[in-house]
């Protein structure tokens, strides 16, 4: 099996035409400058290498860093913790979380998830599943299935069922995915963004 790094795995879905937050990848402190050029703050760093899979169980992701000061406190912060290979520096991004997903299972093929995301995931436990393949029908049904998504309008509706398309046409194309892991899509007004993701392949 191959894993995805969060790097590998944005950059992977960019190409497929996901939404991905605006990033830079760095190795050293002196990177710093070049990225606070192309990011503005508030932005977040968060910890990036093959042997680490939940960066938050490591405490690999730190929010709302406002200045180069503090920038720096942070590299240095990740760089402790084991299996650090870099740093990913994202554009900090407003909005609601959500949990879009792809298990392969040895009785149904590929399942599609939606959910409320972010770091309660797990404890919230409001997803919805789908069997691959599926239309826009079932988007919308799941959508409506999680009670995270009770309040969102139209507009916002439209942006999730676009994604959940998206994973459609991805396992139609990719059939060796085994698992995938967006968490979260970040949706309000104006944007749909993925800004943190995994890939496993068979």
């Amino acid at each position: 099996m191959q894993i995805f790094t969060e790097k590998e795995a944005e950059n992977f879905l960019e190409k497929e035409g996901f939404q991905i937050v605006n990033r830079i990848y760095i190795k050293k402190k002196s990177d710093i400058n070049k990225s606070i050029n192309k990011i503005s703050f508030p932005f977040v760093m968060k910890v990036s290498g093959k042997k680490i899979i939940h960066k938050n169980k490591v405490k690999g992701i730190i929010l709302n860093i406002k200045n180069y000061e503090e920038s720096v406190k942070a590299f240095k912060q990740l760089k402790k913790i084991k299996g650090f290979e870099g740093v990913i520096i994202q554009k900090q991004i407003k909005g609601k979380e959500f949990l879009l997903g792809i298990k392969k299972t040895p009785e149904f093929g590929h399942v599609i998830a939606f959910g409320a995301g972010g770091i309660h995931t797990e404890k919230l436990k409001d997803i919805s599943f789908r069997v691959y393949p599926f239309d826009n029908i079932d988007a919308e049904e799941m959508i409506k299935e999680v009670k995270a998504a009770k309040e969102l309008n139209k507009k916002t509706i439209n942006k999730i069922e676009q994604n959940l398309i998206k994973l459609n046409h991805l396992i139609q194309k990719y059939p060796k995915i085994k698992e995938l892991d967006i968490n979260p899509l970040i949706v309000n007004e104006k944007e749909d963004i993925i800004v943190d993701a995994r890939i496993a392949w068979e």
